[in-house]
């Protein structure tokens, strides 16, 4: 599993013009399968990125996490992280998990952070879908399981 996540001011996804999921500070996390991924790995990277501190203290250092801020969290499933662009112009996706095999562990994983924690927010599994975002810091950070 990879997780790309950005610390955020505020983001939202769109499918169609109709607003599926909105934040105001917090995380949003792009996630993708790929090969050998299994249920096992859905706790451990929900608790990384839950208790990652990546929020300022009161001196500005990275001290707090999204649990100590009650942020939000955005989940966007995206399969795209796993693109290999080392060959040729065009990205190759062939190393992304099968969308018939991602979105039950994708469900899983939102399933599994709302257990958790209070405000979780979500894209629609394989749709196209319009993300905006105003990353803070910027902070950006690539998580894999």
């Amino acid at each position: 599993m990879k997780a790309l996540i950005q610390r955020v001011s505020e983001a939202q996804v769109e499918v169609n013009g109709e607003v599926t999921g909105k934040i105001g500070p917090g995380i949003l996390t792009l996630i993708g399968f790929g090969p050998g991924d299994e249920e096992s790995k859905i706790v451990p990277l929900r608790d990384k990125i839950l208790n990652l501190r990546i929020f300022p203290n009161d001196e500005g250092k990275f001290d707090k996490s999204l649990v100590d801020i009650r942020g939000g969290l955005l989940l966007v499933s995206q399969f795209t992280l796993y693109g290999n662009c080392d060959k040729g112009r065009r990205p190759d996706f062939t190393k992304a998990l099968h969308p018939k095999e991602a979105e039950p562990l994708y469900d899983k994983f939102v399933k599994a952070s709302r257990e958790v924690h209070e405000q979780v927010e979500t894209g629609i599994f394989g749709a196209m879908m319009n993300v905006t975002l105003v990353n803070d810091g910027p902070v950006t950070l690539m998580i894999e399981v």
